[in-house]
């Protein structure tokens, strides 16, 4: 059963807890990288500390051929792959039994499964259900799955489908004997995504979070992204009361809201502390293009190279060489 949380104090009750919250928090994480990473792969393995589980995008212009020869990459140079399959690109069943047969061949043993957002799949598969359901995981001896969480909602699918479908999911991981745990879309409001948490547990859902964090982005970028992304609730607050661009520097003037990993950090750590059922363990960041300044800031922050501002904001990082 996929039961497992970290345990955190009842309360972070110093800069000391904290600051030592935020490291642990950042040992564990998870980023990403797509196809277009392949020539920076060994700058990341530098880069990030050895076993680093980096999940590689199926981004639209690529396949899942070259998804899976990405993912053998990152995996020959120390890192822990776990490759997007995304439903709506995949042309045929063969194809993805093909994909997962090649990557347990790698020694790979998680992947990510996700929808897509193509309006028309290329293939018989709709959703990650139908994918789950052919029983390839499983005939591939895949391990470990991450599957889609949304605390804001999706657009395109009630809340109600959504809790359905990690019902589903989290069934099929007690009967199959696969590890399944959720991977976040990401935001900006931490405390939504707190009391998205404890909805999880008041609809008996066990799963453990993997709570989606944009990395260190410019702020024009990460909103595009956002609404790329259909990321609606905290996007719409954010600029409700940030009013103008001119105002996009920091969180200051918008109380609650997050716009910087290192503020999502601590959101997000204090949340967790204050709930003991909470379902957060770790976080995964999202780096926009941006593979290498993300991994630089997640080793500064692993490694505890930097100082937390006294009222609020982003860290004072020393060194990110």
């Amino acid at each position: 059963m996929n039961t497992t949380v970290l345990s955190t104090p009842a309360a972070l009750a110093s800069a000391d807890d904290l600051k030592q919250a935020v490291i642990e928090f950042a040992r564990a994480a998870s980023t990403e990288i797509s196809t277009l990473d392949e020539k920076r792969l060994p700058i990341l393995a530098e880069k990030l500390p050895p076993g680093t589980t980096v999940y590689v995008a199926h981004t639209p212009k690529a396949s899942l051929q070259d998804v899976v020869r990405v993912a053998l990459l990152a995996k020959a140079l120390g890192l822990k792959p776990s490759p997007h399959i995304v439903a709506r690109r995949i042309e045929s069943e063969a194809t993805l039994r093909a994909g997962l047969g090649a990557l347990s061949e790698g020694g790979i043993e998680q992947v990510l499964l996700v929808a897509g957002d193509l309006d028309r799949p290329l293939g018989r598969f709709s959703s990650t259900l139908e994918v789950i359901d052919t029983g390839a995981l499983q005939d591939a001896g895949i391990r470990r799955i991450g599957v889609a969480g949304h605390p804001e909602g999706h657009r395109a699918v009630d809340d109600s489908a959504l809790l359905a479908a990690l019902r589903y999911k989290q069934a099929f991981g007690r009967q199959s004997g696969i590890a399944v745990h959720i991977v976040t879309q990401f935001g900006f409001d931490p405390q939504a995504i707190c009391a998205w948490d404890r909805r999880l547990t008041e609809q008996e859902i066990s799963l453990p979070v993997h709570v989606g964090i944009a990395g260190p982005t410019p702020l024009p970028k990460l909103i595009k992204f956002a609404m790329d992304c259909g990321v609606g609730a905290s996007l719409g607050s954010l600029m409700k009361n940030m009013g103008n661009m001119a105002k996009l520097a920091g969180i200051s003037s918008t109380p609650g809201m997050a716009t910087t990993p290192d503020e999502m950090f601590v959101g997000l750590l204090k949340g967790r502390a204050a709930y003991t059922g909470s379902r957060i363990v770790q976080p995964h960041l999202y780096a926009f293009g941006g593979t290498v300044s993300t991994a630089d800031w997640l080793r500064a922050v692993a490694d505890g190279a930097f100082d937390l501002p006294q009222k609020g904001g982003r860290f004072e990082l020393r060194d990110l060489a």
